[in-house]
C-alpha cells in the first residue's frame, strides 16, 4: 500500500547521500529536515484553515435551505483565497492608548500555541513530525497557552470589552480543561501510554476504538473541546449583543486574522485528537492510513459545524455551571470506573 511517509523517507535518503558525497555535515541536513516539515505544517494548517472556512459556509448554507458562496469560482470555492487576500491587504490599526507589546505579541501567541500542537499530531502511519513519549501531556499544556494569549489581547487593547471578553474566555477555558483532561486520562489508562502514536497502535480493531469502551468520555471531551475552542453553544467571549465581538474588538488587519486562523487551526486539532484518541486514529482497511485519519478528523469537524448551526448560544452562568456541576463529575466518575474496570 503507497503511504506518503514512504516518500519522506526516500527523500530523506537521497539528501543524506547527496550531503555525504558533497561533504556538508549532517546537522545542516537535519536544519534543512526540520524547515521543511515547518514548511509543511504551516502550508497544511494555511490550506486546512481556508478549507474549513469555505466548508463552514456551504453546511451553514444548506442547514438554512440556501446556498452560501457561489459566485467566485466553482461553488465560490475562492472566497476564502480572497478573504485572506483582503485581511493581509487592510490597514493595521493600533489605537493610540493601547499597551502596544502586548497589543502585538497577544495574536503571535495565540496562532503559534495552535502550530505547535501539531508537532505530534500522527497523520497516518509514520506520518508524524515527533512521536514523543508524553504527547497528549504535550498537546494539554501547548493549547492551554491560548489562555495567555486572550488575556494578553484583552488586556493589551485598553478596551473595558476587550478585557471582559479575555477574563471571560480565560475562565471557560479553564473550566472546561479540567474534565477535557480527566476524560482523556480515562483512555490513557486502557492505552497504558501517552504517546499519541501508542494510543492509535492500542486500536488496531474497528472493535478496540476506544469510543465503545470510553463512550462518556469520548462525549465529555467533545463538549469540554468544543467549549476549549469557543464554537457555538459555548461561544461566550465572543457573544456580540454583551460584548461587542469580545476580545479581539481591536484588532484589524493580519492581526485579526491570525485570531480568525488560530480558531480553524484549532478546530481541526481537537477533531484530529479526538480521531486519534476515540476513534482509531489511522487505522482502517483497504484505503492509505493518512485517508483514514483525515477522513475521520473532517467527519468530527461537520459534527461540530452541525453544532454550531443547530444550538442556541448559551447564558455565562449556565456555561460555567454546566462545566463544574455536570461534566466535572461525570468526567470523575468515568475515571473511576474505569480505573475499577481497566
Amino acid at each position: 500500500m503507497f503511504e506518503v511517509d514512504n516518500v519522506f523517507k526516500a527523500i530523506y535518503n537521497w539528501l543524506d547521500k547527496l550531503f555525504t558525497n558533497w561533504g556538508i555535515p549532517h546537522f545542516w541536513l537535519d536544519l534543512l529536515s526540520m524547515l521543511l516539515v515547518f514548511g509543511a505544517i504551516i502550508g497544511f494548517i494555511t490550506l486546512a484553515a481556508l478549507f474549513l472556512v469555505w466548508w463552514e459556509r456551504k453546511v451553514s448554507a444548506h442547514m438554512q435551505v440556501r446556498f452560501g458562496p457561489m459566485r467566485t469560482g466553482w461553488h465560490g470555492w475562492r472566497q476564502s483565497i480572497i478573504d485572506a487576500i483582503k485581511l493581509i491587504m487592510k490597514e493595521d490599526i493600533v489605537p493610540t492608548k493601547v499597551d502596544k507589546a502586548v497589543f502585538v505579541v497577544a495574536p503571535i501567541v495565540v496562532f503559534v500555541s495552535a502550530l505547535m500542537v501539531y508537532v505530534c499530531i500522527p497523520f497516518g502511519r509514520g506520518m508524524i513530525v515527533k512521536d514523543l513519549n508524553i504527547g497528549i501531556l504535550y498537546i494539554l499544556a501547548i493549547t492551554t497557552f491560548t489562555v495567555v494569549g486572550l488575556l494578553m489581547a484583552g488586556f493589551g487593547s485598553n478596551n473595558k470589552y476587550s478585557l471582559l471578553g479575555g477574563l471571560r474566555s480565560a475562565a471557560q477555558i479553564v473550566s472546561y480543561e479540567v474534565p477535557l483532561t480527566l476524560s482523556v486520562l480515562g483512555v490513557v489508562l486502557l492505552a497504558q501510554s501517552l504517546s499519541m502514536v501508542e494510543i492509535v497502535t492500542t486500536q488496531a480493531h474497528f472493535w478496540e476504538w476506544f469510543i465503545f469502551r470510553q463512550p462518556v468520555g469520548f462525549l465529555v471531551y467533545l463538549t469540554a473541546a468544543v467549549a476549549e475552542v469557543n464554537r457555538t453553544p459555548f461561544d461566550i467571549p465572543e457573544a456580540e449583543q454583551e460584548l461587542v465581538a469580545g476580545y479581539n474588538v481591536e484588532y484589524s488587519g493580519m492581526k485579526f486574522a491570525m485570531f480568525f486562523f488560530a480558531e480553524y487551526a484549532n478546530l481541526f486539532t481537537i477533531s484530529a485528537v479526538t480521531t486519534t484518541l476515540f476513534l482509531g486514529g489511522w487505522n482502517g482497511p483497504f484505503l492509505p492510513s493518512w485517508i483514514w485519519f483525515l477522513g475521520k478528523t473532517f467527519f468530527v469537524i461537520l459534527v461540530i459545524m452541525w453544532f454550531r448551526w443547530t444550538y442556541p448560544r448559551i447564558r455565562v452562568d449556565q456555561l460555567m455551571g454546566f462545566a463544574w456541576k455536570f461534566l466535572l463529575p461525570l468526567a470523575f466518575l468515568n475515571l473511576i470506573v474505569t480505573g475499577l474496570l481497566a
